[in-house]
């Protein structure tokens, strides 16, 4: 073989091992391919439920998402439900149907094809302000943190999508089964930060207390912990409703194309994709390509890329009946939070849902709806607070305070569209009042003033 047609090759053999070789232990990876099964089990169950959504189709579809993905960014790059779709879809009446809810993600699909296509979406993602991003950053986790509170402290009607009466303590879905899970948590992983261990390099400058406190991080961070929880709540599922293993049926469902009118269109769009287009531009990529800089500094995320990840996803699987999906910095977090570092991490996530959605087949939703929801409040916290803490890199008080009011009015709005267009407001204002413009020079004329001042007082 001559050197020509070894060097792409080799580029090629270099191109796999960046983007599929552990950057972690293999049990870190793991862990953190559950950590956003805390936002995507409850959408998925809810839409199930109430618009009959194909669980088999989507299992498979988010499946090959999420390989597709692992493979193409070499990073954790989450694939989750559009949480403004799936919101109109099961809250307003009336609800509406699968072909509505397809309708509605391939537009906003095709909306973030073209603008990533065309290169707006990178012109974007270069010139919105920094504090902005965060502003919506914090409002999202912050978002996630109060949905996991009501999770953990109030049985939940995913079918209503309300909070009903309060946790008992005990049970297979009490408060203390969810306070062990949080606990357990947070001695396994800390603070999620990566520098949670002693360096012990130098063995001899370490004392002895030292050394004993580093084995037991090494320890402690070995273990996969999400997974671990996310295992113990599948067999708390079948303690549960022992049925469920009757009811059980082997098979993936029929894969077949979806009878879409042009009254499903003009309903998916108008109804559904209106208020999830302004939420994909700015948290499934804008902010999830921001986050990714913070997370790996060395791994540039385009958002080019990202955009038309979006749209090719969602316009394949859509016309299939399969939930429109998005790439989210909530997600993007969770999984960095309980250890994901590659995208090998969302591979084996993959795997794992086309194995249930081949297996299982709709069957699985029986043992979705007897998951302890605790545990998933627990599980949907730590990615709320590990994305709110994303916007800790605001310094100056000027940026805090655009950050802040964009947040809040996100949150109390209930919308990422709102709360970014007064950000980019305050922003413009702030940036105004310090432009520098011989129009608002009102030294020249206070010196001028000054000068006549002089040469108008009489000398004694």
């Amino acid at each position: 073989m001559d050197s020509s047609s070894a060097t792409p090759l080799l580029q090629q053999s270099r191109w796999w091992r960046r983007h599929l070789r552990l950057k972690t232990t293999l049990s870190s990876e793991l862990s953190g391919a559950v950590g956003d099964l805390g936002t995507f089990i409850p959408i998925v169950l809810t839409l199930t439920l109430v618009s009959h959504l194909d669980l088999s189709t989507t299992l498979i579809f988010t499946a090959l998402y999420n390989i597709s993905t692992g493979l193409l960014f070499g990073l954790p790059m989450p694939v989750q439900p559009m949480k403004s779709i799936a919101a109109v879809a099961v809250s307003e009446l009336p609800h509406l149907t699968t072909s509505q809810i397809a309708t509605a993600g391939a537009t906003t699909a095709a909306t973030l094809l073209i603008l990533g296509a065309t290169g707006l979406m990178s012109f974007f993602y270069r010139f919105i302000p920094l504090p902005v991003v965060r502003g919506v950053q914090l409002s999202q986790g912050l978002s996630f943190a109060f949905s996991a509170i009501k999770y953990i402290r109030y049985n939940q009607d995913f079918v209503t999508s309300k909070s009903t009466t309060p946790r008992s303590w005990l049970g297979l879905d009490g408060l203390i089964l969810a306070i062990s899970a949080l606990l357990f948590l947070v001695l396994t992983t800390g603070s999620g930060g990566d520098n949670h261990t002693v360096d012990d390099n130098d063995n001899n400058s370490l004392t002895r207390s030292q050394r004993r406190v580093s084995k037991r991080l090494r320890v402690l961070s070995a273990i996969p912990s999400a997974l671990t929880v996310f295992l113990f709540g599948l067999i708390l599922c079948f303690i549960r409703d022992p049925s469920i293993i009757k009811d059980l049926k082997f098979g993936p469902s029929r894969i077949q194309l979806l009878k879409i009118t042009w009254e499903d269109w003009k309903i998916g769009f108008l109804r559904g994709a209106i208020p999830q287009i302004p939420l994909s531009i700015l948290n499934s990529v804008i902010a999830v390509c921001k986050l990714s800089t913070d997370l790996f500094p060395d791994h540039e995320l385009s958002a080019t890329k990202v955009s038309v990840s979006v749209g090719i996803m969602n316009l394949v699987g859509c016309w299939f009946g399969a939930m429109p999906v998005c790439h989210g910095a909530g997600g993007l977090a969770g999984q960095y939070r309980f250890g994901a570092r590659s995208g090998t991490s969302v591979i084996f996530l993959g795997i794992g849902k086309l194995v249930i959605g081949l297996i299982f087949g709709n069957s699985f939703v029986r043992i979705l709806n007897q998951f302890p929801i605790g545990i998933l409040g627990v599980l949907l916290l730590f990615a709320g607070i590990e994305l709110a803490m994303a916007s800790k890199d605001m310094n100056t008080k000027e940026q805090s305070f655009v950050m802040l009011v964009c947040a809040a009015v996100s949150l109390t709005g209930s919308s990422a569209a709102l709360g970014f267009g007064c950000g980019i407001l305050l922003h413009l204002l702030l940036k105004l009042r310090t432009m520098e413009c011989s129009c608002f020079d009102f030294s020249r004329y206070s010196s001028k003033a000054s000068a006549s001042d002089v040469e108008s007082t009489p000398l004694d």
